[in-house]
């Protein structure tokens, strides 16, 4: 016997995608202070505080991802901020600083001021390496290659402290 149901399942919804800036302005109820097993307080913050931060690295200077999780540490009154949740937001926001711009939004978040830690490039900026090479050629710095990674030559010399990011 083939039992049909008369009640057929409805189709699933389709899942409509979030833009980039959508994204960014998601707080998902962060930012958020939580103490680890160790005692440790460990500052999470929201997406919209991390673009903040990189929309204050000032054109010629340049910060790593250690400089905006010690600045959002200090922020939150924290041991340390999340590394991975801050590299996320930062990629979330290059993305929707890249969707602004193709919708002709002049104001720019300058994702491409934030490096990895050693002042390495990171390749999965939007338009890669040689969008990000472009960019800070333009602002005055030089870019090499160690092997198949990109970094800042001296890049030491315009970091900008954690608590410059803060200041108003």
């Amino acid at each position: 016997m083939n039992r049909r149901s008369s009640n057929p399942a409805a189709p699933k919804p389709r899942r409509t995608t979030r833009s980039w800036r959508e994204k960014l302005a998601d707080s998902k109820d962060l930012p958020k202070v939580v103490t680890l097993d160790s005692g440790a307080s460990l500052a999470i913050p929201a997406p919209s505080e991390v673009d903040q931060l990189i929309r204050r690295i000032p054109r010629g200077s340049l910060a790593t991802i250690s400089v905006l999780r010690a600045a959002l540490a200090s922020r939150h009154h924290a041991d340390s901020a999340c590394q991975m949740t801050i590299g996320i937001f930062a990629w979330i926001a290059a993305r929707a600083a890249e969707e602004a711009a193709s919708e002709g939004t002049p104001d720019m978040t300058p994702y491409w001021r934030l490096l990895k830690e050693k002042g390495e490039l990171n390749p999965k900026c939007p338009g890669g390496i040689p969008a990000l090479t472009t960019r800070l050629n333009a602002e005055g710095h030089a870019v090499h290659q160690r092997g198949n990674r990109f970094f800042v030559t001296d890049y030491e010399r315009a970091i900008i402290a954690a608590s410059d990011l803060l200041s108003p």
